[in-house]
């Protein structure tokens, strides 16, 4: 027993070894629409990004319940407290936690079985911003999106005060829809999402078509929007509202 014991001891530790000295991966956030957006991130934080700014950060290999999201409607003092009216995390600039619904989520987990990354879009919060989530290194290739006018085309039973389009779960509190023990399945609502944004989460238990993997050690961007005139309707329909 002694002898097995030994060698769990050693696989532990050369396991953590190895994650210990594997490389951080570089994640770079750059806000393509043609507004302001105050990107969030955790771990790492928070910032204004105007329009074409973009916002690089290393994060740690063996990273999990790693998120990116940007927030919107957001006024701040100079002490970085004060609030967003989508994706707020707690009145902070500098995120210490995830942002509130809704919000379009860049979610990872970095060198974990297989040394694989785990990367996805979710929409399970809902959506407050078009995204893409780009690998840039180590020969993966596979960029999710999210670009489609969800906002625009929102059920009317998911619109929110702000323009946006909100997640069913924060709307009617059911199970079906949040999926507390652990058993739904999809609904009408999700799959509106699923239909615009296929590469997605669009509810709890999506995994099978919305969990994607690059090789641990892979740098990524997560990019806002694709370009102003994508999404000069996009803009104007949340200004107007």
């Amino acid at each position: 027993m002694s002898i097995f014991k030994n060698l769990s001891i050693s696989f532990f530790f050369f396991a953590t070894l190895f994650i210990t000295f594997a490389h951080a991966a570089r994640f770079n956030r750059t806000n393509n629409c043609p507004y302001v957006v105050w990107a969030a991130a955790v771990p790492s934080g928070g910032r204004q990004l105007n329009s074409k700014e973009s916002w690089p950060f290393d994060v740690n290999a063996g990273t999990i319940g790693g998120r990116v999201w940007a927030r919107t409607g957001c006024v701040f003092d100079g002490s970085g407290h004060g609030s967003c009216q989508t994706g707020d995390c707690g009145g902070l600039l500098q995120c210490q936690a995830y942002g509130a619904p809704l919000n379009t989520l860049a979610k990872f987990a970095l060198n974990q079985y297989l040394n694989l990354d785990f990367y996805d879009i979710s929409l399970v919060d809902g959506f407050n911003a078009p995204m893409n989530f780009i690998p840039t290194s180590n020969g993966c290739t596979k960029g999710i999106t999210c670009t489609a006018d969800i906002s625009g085309q929102c059920p009317a039973e998911l619109n929110s005060p702000s323009g946006y389009c909100n997640n069913p779960c924060t709307v009617f509190k059911i199970d079906e829809y949040c999926c507390n023990s652990g058993n739904c399945g999809p609904t009408t609502f999700s799959e509106f999402f699923k239909n615009l944004c296929p590469d997605a989460y669009s509810y709890p238990k999506d995994d099978a078509t919305s969990t994607f993997t690059c090789n641990g050690g892979t740098n990524y961007n997560v990019v806002f929007c694709l370009s102003s005139s994508s999404f000069l309707s996009y803009n104007m329909h949340i200004t107007s509202s």
